[in-house]
């Protein structure tokens, strides 16, 4: 296939992320099929030119490279493995490439089941939330074979910023769970921060104005702690799956023999939200957890 030419790709899920690196493919002169189980969700995205599918097989016909980002495990092995999933009409050359948080042991199951097809297949994780995927600037963690990362980084530098390949099929999930690991604790500091300077009775926006840029600096700093001062809670990720991920990351943790009690109260916390009723809401509503 001649470089000049557009690929043409197939995109399994259109939730926060999904939908906004979508419109970054199709303002590229990417040819996108869409997925996504509720078809109203699709529509404004066919609106500016991508056409709907009825299954992650259909959306993959005659299409180069397939991107899935789903909720979960069980939702990315039935996206590729399932009736209608993308390895039924995967043909020899293809890529797929999934964005969703998974299980580095899936990520391996999806590359050995891909070569036997002649697929290449990418676990491709991204951080950088609601905002980065908007502006095109996602982290992108990457693992599988680094000449299959090098074919796709063109398509991956529309919506992504800082591409980073990680190693073989599964080490993208992997330090994506690295990137988790810090968010998790590091969210429990700016909770305690905003929870401390609260009853000190301080203006909590003048307080990030010292605080942002400083030592303490960090994108949740910068990103959600404006929103949490405002009691926005809306979702740029939500703690449903960012519940997911902790546990992806403490059974990994398990299976490496090593303890992480950081990651294990954060886990303990947001799991308490869910049951409260906080599912559907952003990762920033564990200030929920210091009122």
């Amino acid at each position: 296939m001649l470089h000049m030419e557009k690929e043409r790709i197939a995109f399994i899920g259109t939730g926060v992320m999904g939908a906004s690196i979508i419109k970054h493919l199709l303002e590229n002169g990417h040819e996108v099929s869409v997925y996504t189980r509720t078809k109203e969700k699709a529509e404004p995205l066919m609106a500016l030119g991508a056409t709907w599918a009825s299954s992650p097989a259909e959306a993959f016909k005659n299409k180069e490279i397939a991107f899935t980002m789903v909720g979960y495990p069980a939702d990315v092995e039935e996206v590729y493995f399932g009736d209608n999933g993308l390895f039924q009409t995967a043909e020899s050359g293809n890529t797929v490439i999934d964005m969703t948080t998974s299980e580095p042991t899936l990520a391996k199951k999806i590359s050995d089941h891909a070569q036997r097809l002649g697929v290449e297949a990418l676990d491709a994780p991204v951080s950088g939330g609601d905002i980065g995927a908007q502006n095109g600037t996602l982290s992108i963690m990457v693992g599988g074979s680094r000449d299959t990362f090098n074919k796709v980084l063109p398509v991956m530098n529309h919506f992504g910023e800082n591409i980073v390949y990680q190693g073989e099929a599964g080490a993208g999930q992997h330090a994506k769970m690295c990137n988790q690991i810090v968010i998790a604790s590091g969210m429990i500091g700016v909770c305690e921060s905003l929870a401390y300077g609260l009853k000190a009775g301080l203006d909590l926006s003048t307080v990030l104005q010292s605080i942002s840029s400083g030592a303490a600096g960090s994108w949740s700093l910068s990103n959600l702690a404006p929103r949490m001062i405002k009691n926005d809670y809306a979702p740029g990720f939500y703690i449903k799956h960012f519940v997911k991920d902790m546990k992806i990351a403490l059974d990994e943790s398990t299976k490496m023999g090593i303890t992480l009690p950081g990651l294990a109260l954060a886990y303990e916390m947001y799991e308490k939200l869910i049951e409260e009723g906080y599912g559907e809401n952003g990762t920033q509503a564990l200030l929920k957890a210091y009122k």
